[in-house]
């Protein structure tokens, strides 16, 4: 059986970030040949084309959990109708210097949840352009704009019952998409 490692992005610096306890959820619901690895972006220095050379240690740290990765699973909060400033600098430093993107044709899945009605609906379609321009396939359906309400997750920070089969769904999906694009 193949083994599947994915990078997991969150967008969210919070410490009670739903979008973070979202990912340790969903993660949870996926095949045992899955596992999952908390890519860490927040200490990553604001992304100038000057330091391409000489890159920080967390950069190059970011590139090569990205590198070791068979696919990508990104969850993103939406500022402002958009990404995260600190997400954004994750790609721009991956994708860099020029032609030495990291991210190219790595499978990838982009779910958000917000208290706002329409989930990370914008949000998420900023970064599937930003993710296109980069070579990244990335899952177009189903998608999901969670909304963070009551019953969301139980006691134990698990996907809530009123939720489960819709987001056991889009992991389903989820995979599929990595099994069909990595390799």
């Amino acid at each position: 059986m193949a083994h599947y490692q994915i990078a997991v992005v969150v967008g969210s610096l919070r410490r009670d970030s739903f979008n973070r306890k979202l990912a340790h959820a969903l993660t949870k619901l996926a095949p045992p040949e899955f596992t999952f690895k908390l890519v860490e972006i927040g200490d990553l220095p604001l992304y100038n084309q000057d330091n391409d050379g000489s890159p920080a240690e967390s950069v190059k740290r970011l590139k090569s959990e990205i590198s070791a990765a068979q696919g990508l699973l990104f969850f993103t909060p939406e500022y402002n109708r958009s990404i995260p400033g600190v997400l954004k600098n994750a790609l721009d430093h991956a994708s860099r210097p020029y032609g030495q993107s990291v991210w190219k044709g790595k499978p990838a899945g982009v779910i958000g949840v917000s208290v706002g009605a329409i989930g990370t609906a914008l949000a998420q379609q900023h970064l599937r352009n930003i993710l296109a321009y980069l070579d990244v396939p990335t899952l177009g359906q189903p998608e999901a704009f969670i909304q963070a309400k009551d019953g969301l997750f139980d006691a134990d920070g698990n996907v809530g019952e009123g939720s489960k089969q819709f987001l056991q769904g889009w992991v389903d999906q989820y995979v599929a998409w990595v099994k069909r694009h990595s390799g």
